[in-house]
């Protein structure tokens, strides 16, 4: 299966475009933003897992990066609840388990460098955001490795930021508010991925919290 695989081209999902089909895993379904595999793939989802639901020991291959955006999803390890960034890399395993609230997570697998070994959990509810490039942003990184930058942004009401290219590419999940750019507006839950060298000028009239990923995307579309 072959979704959004061609690298080159700006992607934008709103939720009005959510199409949820169910996984193998009786009470997951699934929201494919991008794939490019099978049942094993390298995938950028939304998951929605029903209350009390199950999901089999699974070892991760190519590493495992989730946001948990509702409710609380748990494993043998840990529970971690809504604005939990956990990276699990390749190697790691586990069995995840959901309480009877649900949980809903946006997930990305198998695009883990082989050095890139940290394994790491960061409640972003609590933990403290930075002064961002502009006056109204505010930053709390979350990982940071050769050919990859990942962080939470937060846009006050207002807020403007220059016009910039994307070297390596940006992949952006908006979490509350709406982001905006002169291509149009994303409510939360809206996700956007620009290619390689793609130039925007972002703002925010209202405000916004955005998952952000940059420099980390193939130049080319997929084989």
């Amino acid at each position: 299966m072959k979704l959004n695989a061609d690298f080159t081209r700006r992607v934008v999902v709103r939720p009005e475009d959510y199409a949820w089909v169910d996984s193998p895993a009786s009470g997951v379904q699934r929201m494919m933003l991008d794939r490019i595999g099978d049942e094993v793939a390298r995938a950028t989802s939304l998951v929605r897992f029903a209350p009390n639901s199950q999901f089999d020991a699974h070892s991760h291959g190519g590493g495992e990066e989730f946001l948990v955006l509702e409710g609380v999803f748990s494993d043998e390890h840990a529970d971690y609840p809504a604005g939990s960034y956990v990276r699990n890399p390749i190697g790691t395993a586990h069995t995840p388990h959901i309480g009877p609230e649900g949980a809903t997570i946006l997930v990305k697998l198998h695009q883990f460098d082989p050095e890139d070994t940290e394994q790491k959990v960061i409640d972003t509810r609590v933990a403290a955001f930075l002064p961002g490039a502009a006056p109204g942003l505010s930053v709390l990184p979350l990982h940071t490795v050769p050919g990859e930058s990942v962080a939470l942004v937060r846009w006050a009401p207002g807020t403007r930021f220059a016009a910039h290219r994307h070297w390596g590419g940006e992949e952006i999940f908006v979490l509350e508010g709406v982001f905006q750019d002169e291509h149009g507006d994303y409510p939360a839950g809206s996700w956007l991925r620009s290619p390689h060298q793609s130039e925007h000028a972002p703002f925010s009239e209202e405000g916004c919290l955005i998952y952000v990923k940059t420099g980390h995307l193939p130049m080319q579309e997929a084989a």
